[in-house]
C-alpha cells in the first residue's frame, strides 16, 4: 500500500503526509510538479523529524507515476460515486488523492480503477488533503491487515 499525492499545491501539506507515511509504514509518492520546491522549508517543519524515515519517492509527472505502477489506483474524490467504507482495499493498493486547489484533471479520473469519496455532512464541500489522506489510508490499513502493531 501506499500513498501518492498528485501535484500538491501547499508543502505544509506534503509535509503532514510525509510524517503520515512513517507514522504508518507507508511510502509517499509525489507526482510532480509541484506548486512549490520540494526542498522548501515548510515541508521539513510540517515533518517535523518525520521526513528523514519517510519513504518518499519523487515521480517528473503523472505518465512516469502511471507507467511504473504496481496495484490498483484508489482516487479519493468528492466527484467519486463510492463511500469509503463501502469500498474493498487491497494489500497493494495506490491511494492517490488531488492537488488541494482543483483535485485532479479528467485523465487522472479515467485512468484510476476505482473512485471512492469520504462521506461529510450536508453543504460541507471537502477535508484538508491530508486529513483525507489519513481517514483513507486508516481504513485501507485496517481492512487489509496491515496497520501498524502497538508497540509493547
Amino acid at each position: 500500500m501506499l500513498l501518492a499525492l498528485f501535484q500538491p499545491d501547499i508543502p505544509q501539506n506534503l509535509g503532514a503526509a510525509l510524517r503520515l507515511g512513517a507514522c504508518m509504514g507507508v511510502p509517499v509518492h509525489v507526482i510532480e510538479p509541484c506548486g512549490f520546491p520540494l526542498s522548501d522549508k515548510a515541508i521539513r517543519r510540517a515533518a517535523m523529524d518525520y521526513g528523514e524515515p519517510a519513504d518518499v519517492v519523487r515521480h517528473p509527472g503523472w505518465a512516469e507515476f502511471h507507467a511504473s505502477r504496481s496495484g490498483r489506483i484508489v482516487l479519493f474524490s468528492t466527484k467519486a460515486a463510492t463511500p469509503l467504507h463501502g469500498f474493498a482495499f487491497r494489500p497493494d493498493d495506490i491511494l492517490l488523492f488531488g492537488r488541494e486547489s482543483v483535485g485532479v484533471p479528467e485523465e487522472v479520473h479515467e485512468a484510476s480503477d476505482a473512485r471512492v469519496f469520504i462521506p461529510l455532512m450536508a453543504g460541507r464541500r471537502s477535508l484538508n488533503v491530508t486529513v483525507s489522506a489519513a481517514i483513507g489510508l486508516s481504513e485501507a490499513l485496517r481492512q487489509t491487515g496491515q496497520f501498524p502493531k502497538a508497540p509493547v
